[in-house]
């Protein structure tokens, strides 16, 4: 008999103790069940404040546990995907919570009558009325908005990635990331300035205007972006077989880069659907259907909600609570859309 067959084998130092897949929710449920203690104990009601003793305790729960268990470096690491998790729910939990609120507030009187009839002749003390008008509004707005902003920003996004180049180019890098932070009010004013030079009275169009204004920063920079990601290659080869830049932009670029496009420009829809302020300067809002935005004061979605919740009629705030879901549905419908356009337009992997 050998000697190797007899000595004992050394159990490895490569390995150490792990902790089982449960244990970060035993120790979540542990910290959740002694923060309520904490706060029962301490007199505490607000949720709030449990919440945050409870995510301390946890990330302190698995830095001690770690430790223990497996060694300081994992540890260590342990806490910082805690920390992750934490921020996480940090940020879910208020969004979770002002949906949740909107739909349980705004179900009440959301209805078919509510969608497709407008306040007319309803007072905001009464029951009764919808947003026919103010959804027939923002559509008009925003999409002459669209009409506006989308073509003009996308030839802007080509001009700086394709023929950009010196003090020019410069210059309107410059004003788009200027005006990529411009607070919407200021726009609103801008054409509200242009308005009282021509004594125009408040219209539709006025407020498409201003829309146009702060959607077209946004339609740059992701145009732009999704340019930058096209690959030169594909450019260089449609070159040297003489095709002209123009045609290799028209035929290559944008078809390439059109998933990212499409999606950026909607995302930049669902960003000024919800602009209050220059509708409230230049549109001026109305009770009354208006299908016409290139004459007299028009009703949208967020100025109905502002207009509806400053009455302080008890009525007026079940309908505010209607259109601010019925607006979330229609920014939720858009993100969709955009999500599944890139995913269409997408380019396709070979294996």
């Amino acid at each position: 008999m050998s000697t190797a067959s007899i000595t004992p084998k050394r159990p490895s130092t490569l390995r150490g103790g792990r902790l089982p897949k449960w244990a970060p929710w035993a120790i979540a449920a542990g910290s959740v069940a002694l923060g309520l203690g904490i706060s029962a104990a301490a007199g505490l009601h607000s949720s709030v404040q449990w919440a945050l003793i409870a995510a301390l305790l946890y990330v302190f729960g698995t830095y001690v546990v770690a430790a223990r268990v497996e060694n300081r470096r994992q540890a260590k690491d342990r806490v910082v995907t805690s920390l992750v998790w934490v921020a996480f729910l940090l940020a879910v939990v208020p969004l979770a919570s002002l949906v949740w609120s909107t739909v349980q507030r705004g179900v009440k009187v959301l209805d078919v009558y509510f969608l497709t009839h407008s306040m007319g002749v309803v007072a905001d003390s009464e029951a009764g009325g919808g947003i026919y008008h103010a959804i027939l509004g923002t559509l008009e707005q925003v999409g002459l908005a669209t009409l506006i902003a989308a073509p003009v920003g996308v030839l802007t996004a080509i001009y700086l990635v394709e023929y950009g180049r010196g003090n020019l180019a410069r210059a309107v890098t410059f004003f788009v990331d200027v005006m990529t932070g411009i607070p919407s009010i200021v726009a609103g004013l801008f054409i509200l300035s242009l308005m009282l030079m021509f004594e125009m009275e408040p219209f539709g169009f006025a407020g498409s205007l201003a829309l146009a204004i702060l959607m077209m920063p946004v339609v740059v920079r992701s145009t732009e972006e999704m340019l930058k990601l096209v690959p030169n290659e594909l450019r260089e080869a449609s070159l040297a077989l003489g095709v002209p830049k123009w045609r290799t932009i028209l035929k290559v670029v944008l078809p390439t880069s059109l998933g990212g496009i499409t999606t950026g420009i909607m995302l930049s829809i669902a960003r000024i659907a919800g602009e209050t302020a220059p509708v409230l300067l230049l549109v001026f809002g109305s009770k009354f259907i208006n299908a016409n935005p290139f004459d007299g004061a028009q009703a949208s979605l967020p100025l109905y909600i502002y207009q509806q919740y400053g009455s302080g009629e008890v009525t007026a705030y079940d309908r505010a609570w209607a259109a601010s879901l019925t607006l979330i549905a229609f920014v939720m419908i858009l993100n969709l859309v955009a999500r599944g356009i890139a995913r269409w337009k997408a380019p396709k992997t070979g294996r």
